[in-house]
């Protein structure tokens, strides 16, 4: 495999542990959190969480998804390009 796609999925990595970090942080906690401070605070839903928490949430996972690939990306192409191992 070429050299770029591994400075690719590192650089993808670097972003997506950084959006990963900060989106975890915006999540409410039992005290608040973070997210209280920047307007999540403010609940008017019957089912106990708002539509920003649940897209929130749907970010956070996509994120996650985004940087487990990566991750396994990373592993498979060090897998290929090193010999014996």
């Amino acid at each position: 495999m070429p050299m770029w796609f591994a400075y690719t999925l590192i650089v993808l990595l670097v972003i997506t542990s950084i959006l990963l970090t900060l989106l975890i942080l915006l999540h409410r906690g039992k005290g608040g959190g973070m997210s209280s401070m920047f307007g999540g605070g403010v609940t008017s839903s019957l089912a106990g969480s708002s539509v920003a928490e649940k897209n929130l949430d749907r970010y956070t996972v996509l994120v996650g998804i985004i940087w487990f690939a990566c991750i396994v990306g990373l592993g498979l192409w060090l897998r290929l390009a090193v010999p014996g191992s």
